[in-house]
């Protein structure tokens, strides 16, 4: 009997192996519609645009400077990855994080405001981060846990009041001669994420830190607590069935809450991790809530709801989008380099499609058009 199973599992079969499949069916079909869009526009040069999409870093003729810019995209896709985490550590638990770019935005206030107004050092404004971003994370928990508040509507919610909460905080810290908070290397160096090194690395690029090992570092902690201990398995366990995990013992509506506060402290971490490198400042007016929390969401399915996954998947929606932004020298607008990354991004939500479709057996279409034959 074990040899006639073994002989039916297919090579498509194995999880892993469907991921990566899922993800690059996904990545193909996103890279055709944006070479579409760019015959479109331009049929000379759309062959050579998508390619400049791909290669990144790599149209640059010069060696340093490809490794500068390499190290700039590692610097961006941190608190994508973090982001993606945040969302993945959610869904795991059977919640849905739409609230990640509220998250973020608290981290990215915390920090900054910690930086620059209270002149903490770095550490500290990473912890800060992390403890604003988990009360702000724990909102939604403790609305679905006691009032079965839907996460999705709260989230939403959240985000916006995050934004204008930090926008009116932020405005105490910044520059009279712009929109932009002061930068952290001009009032406050010692908040400044070290680099132990690193940057020489990347052409002494100044923004590359110890926050790019430490994500990573994040990631494979993250899988660690979700697969390979109890708390991982009772908040799994609540995720799928919280009536089930009460009746076996566990506490359901703690376990509701601690989850979303970690999610919330992964996404806030991310952010403080970005602007405590110098490599952007936070405009005090901006009206939107920031793409990076929502992109979080694409890299987390993109990576097969995979901590290790969400690594790679995170650094290619980076890669794809520094890339994107090399266009206008075709002669492309700025924009459609926005919208061949947003295809891709938005394909990514396919992946779970894709692993669906795999799963399914031969047989299964056939016994449904059988039945339904007999309906009629």
């Amino acid at each position: 009997m074990q040899g006639k199973e073994n002989k039916k599992t297919s090579f498509f079969s194995i999880p892993w192996v469907q991921t990566i499949t899922a993800s690059l069916i996904c990545i193909l079909l996103g890279l055709l519609i944006g070479f579409i869009a760019l015959l479109i526009i331009n049929p000379e040069n759309a062959w050579d645009g998508i390619v400049t999409v791909l290669k990144n870093f790599w149209n640059y003729k010069q060696a340093t400077k490809q490794v500068k810019y390499f190290g700039q995209t590692l610097v961006k896709m941190v608190p994508l990855l973090m982001c993606s985490l945040s969302v993945l550590f959610a869904y795991k638990v059977g919640l849905f994080n739409i609230g990640v770019a509220g998250q973020y935005v608290i981290g990215a206030g915390a920090s900054l405001y910690c930086a620059l107004g209270l002149g903490m050092p770095w550490w500290v404004c990473l912890m800060a981060a992390m403890v604003f971003g988990a009360v702000w994370g724990a909102i939604p928990g403790i609305l679905k846990a006691y009032r079965n508040v839907n996460e999705v509507i709260s989230g939403i919610m959240l985000n916006w009041i995050g934004l204008y909460l930090i926008n009116t905080i932020l405005t105490q810290v910044k520059n009279p001669t712009g929109k932009d908070t002061f930068t952290v290397a001009s009032k406050n160096p010692s908040a400044l994420i070290p680099s132990l090194g690193l940057g020489s690395l990347f052409n002494n690029e100044k923004t590359v830190t110890i926050a790019i090992p430490l994500a990573i570092i994040i990631a494979v902690a993250v899988w660690v607590l979700l697969s390979k201990t109890r708390l991982g398995y009772e908040l799994k366990a609540t995720g799928l069935n919280k009536n089930a995990a009460m009746y076996c013992g566990m506490r359901e509506k703690f376990n509701i809450i601690l989850t979303t506060a970690i999610a919330g402290a992964l996404a806030a971490l991310g952010a403080a991790m970005l602007f405590l490198t110098d490599s952007m400042q936070w405009e005090c007016t901006q009206s939107s809530v920031p793409a990076m929390g929502f992109n979080g969401i694409a890299a987390a399915f993109l990576g097969g709801l995979n901590p290790i996954g969400t690594i790679f998947s995170a650094y290619f929606i980076q890669h794809i989008t520094e890339g994107g932004a090399q266009l206008t020298k075709l002669g492309y607008f700025s924009q459609i380099s926005d919208f061949i990354s947003s295809f891709i991004i938005y394909l990514c939500a396919f992946v779970l499609f894709f692993r669906g479709i795999m799963n399914r057996k031969p047989g299964d279409r056939a016994g449904r058009s059988k039945k339904g034959g007999k309906k009629a």
